[in-house]
């Protein structure tokens, strides 16, 4: 080969060398001065992960300090496919420490397209830890907390429950969320190319959630939950629930429905049955409303006590013939008798003579056709028409608990208004939150405390001598009403065999401690409240004061 020949095959070579070096210099410059801040995304997003840090979430206490819903250590086991290079080992090691199925985890993690798949949810935290421990290319895990609640069924209705994202979904968890949830927390981390944590370089600090207290006393609770499951049983009804209450204060002690549920297998539930029917569901209140008429007159000075009435069989209101329930001749009775023996004619008469206008305002006084501002979500108003709207025989109806609907909550809190001389009081379920102060519900006082104290005297008589005997409990005395309520029929008008029995009363007569609702709907064999509700009412009464240490009187 000629110098000639060799010195042109180096000036080429050398100039490819230079083209290539060239190329190399300009784009590396185009990536270093125009996609730089790209792939410095890029390689971040590639190395560095933000994620959540999930505060603990508040622990919900009874009255005495018992715990009804709390955090339980859980980790959350997840997977990158793509980093998994022998899916079928991963899948059966998963198997065998977590217990999960690995024919059904095989292809998650096989699938490639993925690039994160759940393994389990709030796994077991320390078999999520003894698989971690195996140092598996692919798989990753973080702390979370899983939703227990330790009393089970008892306290559920109240309570509710949270879902897999420990967010509150029904009851006192939802409407409380917000305060048990607390603020999450953040921090960066460093991982190498096969997924792993090298660093955390970066936090920022959350706040776990406040505990919250509750007026609730889950062994009144659990022992009203089991008289109306027995109840519910003895006369097939539908539903049944009940609501304990301290007049003086508002607090909550029990508040049950039946059929209930374990909070702990909500998510295999019915909406239906999680629901606490007695905040949210309406009723025809029947005779138990039939204080309101009475409370009017007598704070009206229309009339006294000893007020009588001569009163025939049946009554003309419009369109309607009004009669008592047992059948019966013309009579005198007087106020006190009217409401012990609950006369539909009686209370009528007394209502006429109040007029509609009059009679509206003492039912928006009491409480109903408004929430009464309980903490449970959901809370209905009742269905209470404005007197503009009353027909020529709503006065023959609304006055003995037709043609209106109220809330059990409405209810108790009406008749915890008697009990605590006049004044009605703010139900609640919470009694402070964290280190709060005590709650303080609003108050306002109704009707005056000789006006209290002479329909107490008349309940009490309801008792004794009237409709509710079998509300008896042995050692104290006991004032309270009976109701019997047909069902509003969906053609109109009302059923002729379906019915709401309750019974409301309070213990003791001379200085009540607890004021108890109990309604059971669509009873069979029997649909009075004296033969349905009020034993239960008893049984409730008789645990209660004892539990409470409430002096025989």
């Amino acid at each position: 080969m000629s110098v000639r020949l060799a010195n042109r095959r180096i000036r080429l070579l050398g100039a490819v060398f230079a083209l290539v070096f060239s190329i190399a210099f300009i784009r590396a410059g185009w990536l270093q001065a125009i996609r730089a801040q790209a792939l410095d995304r890029m390689a971040s997003n590639q190395h560095r992960q933000t994620i959540d840090v999930q505060p603990h979430r508040g622990t919900i206490y009874d009255r005495r300090g018992l715990e009804l819903a709390i955090g339980s250590p859980a980790i959350t086991v997840y997977a990158n496919p793509r980093q998994i290079r022998d899916p079928r080992a991963v899948a059966v090691a998963v198997g065998q420490t977590l217990g999960v199925d690995p024919d059904k985890m095989y292809p998650l993690l096989a699938d490639r397209s993925h690039g994160f798949v759940y393994v389990e949810r709030q796994a077991d935290a320390d078999k999520a830890q003894a698989l971690q421990r195996r140092n598996i290319v692919g798989l990753g895990f973080y702390p979370e907390e899983k939703r227990i609640y330790p009393q089970q069924r008892v306290g559920s209705s109240v309570v509710g429950y949270a879902g897999v994202d420990n967010k509150g979904l029904s009851g006192l968890e939802l409407s409380l969320d917000r305060v048990l949830t607390g603020r999450r927390g953040e921090k960066t981390i460093v991982k190498d190319p096969f997924g792993r944590t090298l660093e955390v370089v970066g936090s920022k600090p959350g706040s776990d959630g406040q505990n919250v207290y509750l007026t609730i006393d889950h062994t009144i609770q659990g022992q009203v939950e089991r008289v109306l499951r027995a109840t519910q049983e003895r006369w097939q009804a539908r539903s049944a629930s009940a609501v304990v209450m301290d007049p003086r204060t508002g607090a909550i002690l029990a508040l049950a429905v039946e059929p209930g549920f374990n909070a702990n297998r909500s998510p295999n539930v019915s909406d239906d049955r999680k629901r606490n029917r007695a905040v949210t569901d309406t009723y025809e209140p029947g005779s138990t409303f039939k204080i309101v008429t009475i409370s009017a007159a007598l704070e009206s000075g229309q009339v006294k006590a000893t007020t009588r009435y001569r009163l025939p069989p049946t009554i003309q209101v419009a369109d309607r013939k009004i009669h008592d329930a047992e059948p019966r001749g013309t009579v005198t009775l007087n106020v006190e008798q009217i409401l012990s023996l609950s006369s539909n004619v009686g209370v009528v008469t007394i209502a006429e003579a109040l007029g509609k206008d009059r009679i509206a305002s003492w039912i928006k006084r009491f409480g109903f056709g408004r929430r009464t501002g309980i903490e449970y979500p959901g809370e209905s108003k009742g269905i209470v028409l404005p007197p503009n709207k009353w027909s020529g025989s709503t006065i023959g109806n609304v006055p003995i608990g037709q043609g209106i609907a109220v809330t059990a909550l409405q209810m108790i809190a009406a008749y915890s208004a008697i009990a605590n001389e006049g004044v009605w009081v703010e139900p609640h379920l919470v009694e402070r939150v964290g280190n709060g102060a005590p709650v303080q519900p609003a108050r306002r006082r109704i009707m005056s405390v000789g006006t209290a104290q002479a329909v107490r005297h008349m309940l009490r008589q309801v008792v004794e001598e009237g409709t509710g005997t079998t509300a008896q409990v042995p050692g104290y005395r006991i004032a309270g009403k009976t109701g019997t309520a047909a069902k509003p029929d969906e053609r109109g008008g009302y059923s002729n065999y379906k019915y709401v029995a309750s019974f409301v009363g309070f213990v003791p007569v001379k200085n009540p401690r607890v004021v108890i609702l109990v309604t059971v709907d669509e009873p069979k064999g029997a649909i009075w409240g004296g033969v349905v509700a009020a034993p239960a009412f008893a049984e409730i009464a008789k645990f209660t004061t004892q539990y409470l240490e409430v002096a025989p009187d």
